[in-house]
């Protein structure tokens, strides 16, 4: 049987001085959804991706992601900065 719990990681990187983005909240299911919340109540974006949140998961909290992954993540945060170059717009 397929494990269908929601699951939820947050990314943390500030261009210019965090070397990589760090992994600083992770979560299933009540945890997950509280992640989210809090999230959409800062109006922080959110995107989708459950392969991503499988890999980051595994990561401990607050260690910053593998070199492997900067390719994954570059692409979501290019999809969030778009985001808030529209909402600007």
């Amino acid at each position: 049987m397929k494990n269908t719990q929601k699951k939820a990681a947050a990314l943390k990187y500030k261009h210019g001085e965090d070397r990589a983005p760090q992994l600083v909240a992770k979560g299933r299911g009540e945890t997950a959804k509280k992640i989210i919340e809090i999230a959409q109540a800062h109006g922080i974006p959110i995107q989708e991706d459950r392969q991503l949140t499988e890999v980051l998961e595994a990561l401990d909290l607050y260690q910053e992601i593998p070199p492997e992954l900067y390719k994954a993540v570059a692409e979501v945060l290019a999809f969030i900065y778009s985001l808030e170059t529209l909402r600007r717009s």
